[in-house]
């Protein structure tokens, strides 16, 4: 039996004149007046003014204000791409797929099916990266976007503009492809106001399909970093990705793409660099220790990859406290995967003797930081009524014997 067409998810009122050149060039101006501080507002009253109809004046304001938006992920190419407001947040940053693509290079695959491609951010690295992407995307208008998107990469780099195919991911036919990128969808259908589905066996497509072709081609497949560890398969190479503190997806690459001898890794991005610590399976914690002068929180994707261990033998710390995720230790070791904090003092956990306690100290600006205490940082925050001209980290957490503590500190 023959496929059914995929669902059609009808677009906003106003985003067809989007994709033609007189709402290009409309979107240009629009785009380039909110870059130049313009109030959304005034751009909404020019665009009426020339007499464009209420939707497409609406369709203009929201997409110039969505690449603006985008800037955070794709920096100046934002400018030129179009997005849904769903596509745009599940959208991975152009840095991040960069690395993707650089692994299909890696591996010598020259055509790549990128199955869900969404708006099309990996396609785009993928043509950088001198990649034949075979872009299929379900929702049809998101697919007109991407294919406008892959085109307006194509000529910048003088290359021919990918099409890219309505399809469900699992009807594709797979004849001649070299490898495979998979973003099994986590969210439901819609361009705007979708809601994240809880369940892994919800996905589309599902983890067995695409893990069922990790067994057959190089595949890679971006899921979110919160994961079930246990759903990873044991030939997998798992790799969790944090920019700038923030872990951003749990990527699994099969055949070639995965490295020999690794089978945990955490890619961190940070302040425009990247780091990687890999490692051939979980690296067990170290042994907890008496506080020492300097405190280090692993970055997240080195949590959740469970390299804490291994972290701390570089850094020749210690467990702050069991089951915690801090490190502490003597020397101050310079790294990208942790961030550090000199301790000044040890402050009293009861919140009124903590408020004496900061206001005598002149503190009226505080960072706080927590981790094995139940405690909203936001509304301790304004309960402590700070006032000075001072500045400083408090951290929450529980020392070696895993009695609560509040430490003083100051970012190194």
């Amino acid at each position: 039996m023959a496929p059914g067409p995929p669902p059609f998810v009808e677009p906003p009122p106003g985003w067809e004149f989007l994709l033609t050149d007189q709402g290009l060039a409309a979107l240009a101006e629009a785009t380039l007046e909110l870059e130049s501080g313009a109030a959304p507002d005034a751009v909404n009253r020019r665009l009426r003014t020339l007499g464009r109809a209420p939707e497409e004046a609406a369709a203009l304001l929201t997409q110039a204000q969505l690449r603006e938006r985008a800037r955070a992920k794709f920096g100046p190419l934002a400018s030129e791409l179009l997005f849904t407001p769903a596509g745009l947040e599940q959208a991975s940053r152009i840095s991040v797929s960069r690395g993707h693509a650089a692994r299909f290079s890696d591996a010598g695959c020259e055509r790549v099916a990128d199955l869900g491609c969404g708006i099309g951010t990996e396609s785009i690295a993928m043509l950088e990266h001198g990649i034949a992407p075979e872009a299929v995307e379900l929702d049809g208008f998101t697919a007109r976007l991407a294919e406008h998107n892959l085109a307006t990469v194509a000529a910048r780099r003088g290359s021919r503009a990918p099409r890219v195919r309505t399809a469900d991911a699992v009807d594709v036919d797979l004849s001649g492809i070299d490898g495979a990128f998979l973003d099994p969808a986590r969210r439901t259908a819609g361009h705007r106001e979708t809601r994240r589905l809880s369940s892994p066996d919800d996905y589309s497509p599902s983890l067995d399909f695409a893990f069922g072709i990790g067994s057959r081609m190089p595949t890679g497949v971006k899921l979110g970093p919160g994961l079930d560890r246990d759903l990873i398969p044991g030939e997998a190479e798992a790799q969790w990705v944090s920019v700038d503190g923030h872990v951003v997806e749990t990527a699994l690459w099969f055949g070639a793409l995965a490295r020999p001898g690794i089978a945990r890794a955490a890619l961190v991005h940070r302040g425009g660099e990247i780091h990687e610590m890999t490692a051939s399976g979980d690296a067990p914690d170290v042994d907890v220790r008496s506080m020492g002068e300097y405190l280090y929180e692993p970055d997240g994707a080195v949590i959740r990859a469970r390299l804490i261990g291994a972290l701390a033998e570089h850094l020749g710390a210690g467990m702050m406290s069991a089951g915690i995720a801090y490190l502490t230790g003597d020397e101050l070791v310079a790294t990208p995967f942790a961030q550090t904090f000199r301790l000044l003092e040890r402050l009293p956990v009861k919140e009124k003797a903590l408020r004496r306690a900061l206001a005598a100290r002149g503190i009226g600006t505080l960072e706080i930081k927590k981790r094995g205490a139940d405690v909203d940082p936001a509304a301790l925050r304004a309960r402590l009524r700070l006032r000075g001209a001072e500045h400083a980290t408090l951290l929450l957490t529980r020392d070696e014997t895993g009695k609560h503590c509040a430490l003083l500190a100051e970012r190194c």
